[in-house]
């Protein structure tokens, strides 16, 4: 099962400030205790929305509104994609990060082509085979 580990915002790490001290080594051991485990895919921390843009789809044409965004704890700060056996063990991998700070670390799991069922036809199961063999070469 992969999962999303999502970091949310908060007003330091919209701020542009660099992090405490021994954040970076903190979470570097963290990253590399998933990595020796064969846990981590991937994972990568994010620039503050001063830097983005949303791109809005609710009229006649797209829309680009430029950052910075407002609600900070609905931001996303950083991530990492995992692969575990379950929930629960996901879980128990964000438990251990050494993040403490006043927004929820969220851990969603990351939708399979199986979890869709029939509505999965063998075409789009191909097309989709198809695309992962190509990101992977």
């Amino acid at each position: 099962m992969r999962f999303m580990v999502i970091m949310k915002a908060n007003a330091d790490s919209e701020s542009s400030a660099p992090p405490p001290p021994g954040t970076f080594e903190a979470m570097g051991a963290y990253n590399q205790q998933l990595l020796d485990a064969g846990v981590l895919l991937a994972g990568e921390g994010l620039l503050p929305s001063s830097r983005g843009a949303r791109v809005d789809f609710t009229g006649d044409a797209p829309a680009v509104i430029e950052g910075p965004f407002p609600e900070t704890d609905q931001l996303v700060a950083g991530f990492w994609i995992i692969q575990t056996a379950s929930r629960e063990e996901a879980i128990d991998w964000v438990k251990r990060c050494p993040y403490r700070g006043e927004n929820p670390i969220e851990v969603r799991q990351i939708a399979e082509l199986e979890d869709f069922g029939d509505a999965v036809t063998p075409e789009v199961r191909a097309h989709e085979e198809r695309m992962r063999d190509q990101l992977e070469g």
